[in-house]
């Protein structure tokens, strides 16, 4: 089998000389063994293979580890007593290797709520949890997302517009992604890097005042949005892209300077999202698949072929290369 490995810390943003490609045997042992068929190229690497201090999320990685990620694959093998068997597929954390390993309680077996199994790796259940939970939208809000041509922004507008919001606006660096926001993924509006820097730009687009904040990006942009709210408006804290992406730093940490005084006037809540509640995923899934088969949802990503093209596939979801979320197909 072959799998992705580190070769040495990243100063910057990781470069595919960062990364080789090593033939190692099939995995023999206990467990449950999964030939796996899709991964999951996820801006949180950055963190995990840079060479930079500060706490992460998940453990970081040192040179000879194998890359981690979601991922999709079917059983070749189980033991007596396991919860799945032979043909089933299950997710798990074991990506960019062509065969994994998994002990019992480190995977999840899937069924068919959804028609392509590369959608289980769609980071939507992030953007549900956003707009169900941690900020839920009322009907006819206006709904801001920063960051909405990525992995969960692209789901997060469309599925603000599902539960009911009234107006959706996006920002995105790119003209190009911008038209694609307001053309096939529902967004009344999008704003460029530079409008979306000021409260200004996003009173342009939303000229009602913000009662909704996906965050995705921090920095000036979640500054703006923070002055373009109304009073009682939720904001819901997800990535910090302007960080992650930055050439210069480890992507640990950011900082980003906030008007208390302001925050406490308008009674504004923020709150970060993990979206680690199995019920909430669920409860995701069930109204994925069915938005998918009605059509009323699109899964927007760019699929590449092949494990060897991982590292060139994070080097593009890193440069702001591709629309929604990024996958390898095995």
């Amino acid at each position: 089998m072959r799998e992705i490995r580190l070769v040495s810390r990243a100063a910057g943003l990781p470069r595919p000389e960062n990364f080789e490609i090593v033939e190692t045997p099939v995995p023999d042992g206990e467990g449950v063994l999964v030939r796996n068929l899709v991964f999951h190229v996820f801006p949180g690497l950055r963190m995990l293979v840079g060479a930079g201090d500060g706490e992460t999320p998940m453990p970081r990685l040192r040179p000879g580890d194998t890359l981690v990620g979601a991922a999709v694959g079917e059983v070749v093998s189980a033991p007596d007593g396991a919860s799945v068997r032979p043909g089933d597929l299950v997710s798990h954390m074991s990506g960019w290797r062509e065969y994994a390993l998994l002990p019992e309680g480190r995977y999840v077996r899937l069924d068919d709520e959804l028609p392509d199994p590369a959608a289980h790796l769609a980071p939507g259940v992030t953007a549900y949890s956003a707009l169900t939970r941690e900020a839920p939208v009322r009907p006819g809000e206006t709904v801001l997302v920063t960051g909405a041509a990525g992995g969960v922004g692209s789901l997060a507008g469309q599925v603000a517009r599902l539960l009911g919001a009234g107006r959706v606006v996006g920002t995105t660096g790119s003209p190009a992604k911008a038209g694609r926001l307001v053309a096939e993924l529902g967004y009344d509006a999008a704003l460029s890097r530079e409008d979306a820097s000021t409260a200004d730009g996003l009173l342009k687009a939303a000229p009602d005042g913000i009662d909704v904040v996906v965050d995705n990006v921090g920095g000036e942009q979640l500054r703006a949005a923070l002055r373009a709210t109304g009073h009682d408006a939720r904001v819901a804290l997800v990535g910090t892209l302007a960080s992650q992406l930055a050439p210069d730093g480890s992507g640990t940490s950011a900082p980003v300077e906030l008007d208390l005084f302001e925050l406490i006037r308008k009674r504004t809540s923020l709150r970060g999202v993990l979206a680690q509640d199995p019920e909430t995923r669920a409860e995701w899934t069930r109204r994925f698949g069915g938005w998918l088969r009605a059509g009323e949802i699109a899964f927007p990503h760019t699929r590449f072929q092949g494990i060897e093209s991982g590292p060139r596939a994070l080097q593009g979801l890193l440069a702001g290369e591709h629309l929604g979320s990024v996958v390898v197909e095995i």
